[in-house]
């Protein structure tokens, strides 16, 4: 897995996130869930996605503040149904409107860019739900839609009047093997098997005891 870095567009950006370069954890366990068609929980009282999003990151100053953050973006305009005899996605029907945009901060956040790099940062506390009167701070999809992650560098910047350049002191990176459906149950057998045979949280279901999951 490659690290990605924003398209064109990233002149006139601070160099110290212009540098920024991200590398997506477990690259290769997304693809095999992009190859199915990746299905994402959403609940209620909020649900973990897995896999977890994580990124390793370098080129950042090791000095500077930075804030880390994630929001998700619908890929479409449509709303979707599972066909169960072609085991496949079809659109049905235009796109409920939008919940209301929310981002999730890293909890660490604000951190020196040396603290960053040190370790893979983890967004495993970050949860997905479909109650659009959430209070937690949980980030509200639609269910039967398509999400793009969209994962954000932005940096500190203590000059004075810094809101002029805020355009120029962040830096987002979208993975395309991140994308998924959301649902609020599994509609793809093989995704579900795929979730179970490689979360380590999942052993409770794995053994027959659903109450574990």
């Amino acid at each position: 897995m490659g690290w990605a870095a924003e398209g064109p567009g990233t002149s006139g950006k601070n160099r110290r996130v212009s540098q920024a370069m991200a590398r997506l954890e477990m690259g290769n366990l997304w693809q095999e869930f992009n190859r199915l068609g990746t299905e994402m929980i959403v609940t209620k009282a909020g649900r973990r996605m897995f896999p977890t999003f994580q990124v390793k990151l370098s080129g950042l100053d090791p000095l500077s503040d930075y804030v880390l953050l994630m929001d998700f973006i619908p890929l479409d305009d449509k709303r979707y149904r599972y066909a169960f005899h072609s085991s496949s996605w079809l659109a049905a029907g235009r796109a409920e409107p939008a919940a209301p945009g929310r981002v999730h901060f890293h909890p660490d956040s604000p951190a020196k860019g040396s603290q960053w790099m040190r370790q893979i940062v983890s967004f495993d506390k970050l949860k997905l739900t479909n109650n659009v009167l959430d209070d937690n701070g949980h980030i509200i999809l639609s269910s039967m839609h398509r999400y793009q992650p969209r994962f954000h560098v932005v940096l500190l910047d203590p000059q004075q009047d810094s809101e002029r350049f805020a355009h120029n002191n962040f830096k987002s990176f979208s993975f395309p093997e991140t994308q998924f459906m959301a649902v609020t149950a599994y509609q793809n057998h093989r995704i579900t098997q795929l979730k179970i045979a490689s979360n380590p949280f999942a052993k409770g279901f794995r053994d027959g005891d659903t109450e574990a999951w």
